[in-house]
């Protein structure tokens, strides 16, 4: 059940193959999900109680403050990590990254806030009766491992796709090694690359392939133009920079979108 494919076609009308994620990979996910969660349980309980030791000299006037926080931190913890980690990590909580999994929309896009939400919120059901006993039915025996959270949002979860591995550097990738520049030169948030579609990582790739065959005049302007383009999408000023810094500026971009987008299928 591990090796199962799926085909989607995105609303770019790009065809994308992904590996369904079984129940074993997602059940190892969330039990390391919620081993973390426990630990943090635990730590957020303890400090308060040592708080409310009983001789403390303030111990009348915190005990209903703190009991209130941590009631409220407790149920933030539990019931936020799943959807700000999915949501804000490309779907990825840390399980889901430790695993190599990851939740994704039935179109192949990337994970919407309300999407996580709908998921997460219906965990209620999938855990129905007892044990989580619905959701491990349902991804057992639905053919595209879905559990009652799934189906609702539109979601599914996915293997990893693995980065093309090339044997020689491309000249683009030549240049930017030439240039010293890395990923992780310019600050890219990952919910920021994930704003960015099929449609746009083709602009990327495209302006990177020609880059270095234009005439520097035709360059100059082809860096403008797809930086006005992309940039507004990611929160990246262009004002005031000069072109060099556009063009190490996309360079950078095509990085991060490459792992993303760039994949064996």
């Amino acid at each position: 059940m591990e090796k199962e494919q799926v085909g989607v076609k995105t609303p770019e009308f790009v065809s994308i193959q992904f590996q369904l994620a079984g129940l074993g990979s997602r059940m190892a996910a969330y039990m390391l999900d919620w081993l973390i969660l426990g630990v943090m349980n635990v730590i957020i309980i303890i400090i308060p109680l040592i708080l409310l030791i009983d001789g403390n000299p303030f111990y009348d006037d915190i005990t209903s403050i703190v009991m209130a926080i941590l009631i409220i931190a407790l149920f933030v913890l539990n019931w936020g990590y799943f959807i700000f980690m999915e949501f804000y990590f490309g779907g990825k909580t840390i399980g889901k990254r430790v695993l190599g999994i990851r939740v994704i929309q039935d179109n192949g896009h990337s994970l919407t806030l309300l999407s996580s939400f709908i998921r997460n919120f219906m965990r209620i059901v999938d855990s129905l009766p007892a044990g989580y006993l619905t959701g491990l039915l349902m991804i057992f025996f639905h053919p595209k491992h879905k559990r009652v959270g799934d189906l609702v949002a539109g979601t599914m979860v996915v293997h990893e796709r693995k980065a093309k591995r090339l044997g020689k550097l491309t000249p683009v990738e030549k240049e930017i090694q030439r240039r010293g520049l890395s990923k992780h030169d310019i600050l890219v948030e990952e919910f920021s690359v994930r704003a960015l579609n099929a449609q746009d990582w083709n602009l990327v790739r495209t302006y990177s392939s020609r880059l270095l065959q234009l005439p520097m005049e035709e360059r100059h302007d082809l860096t403008k133009q797809v930086a006005e383009i992309l940039f507004p999408k990611i929160g990246w000023d262009t004002k005031g920079k000069s072109t060099r810094e556009l063009e190490d500026s996309l360079l950078v971009l095509y990085l991060n979108m490459k792992d993303e987008w760039e994949f064996e299928v």
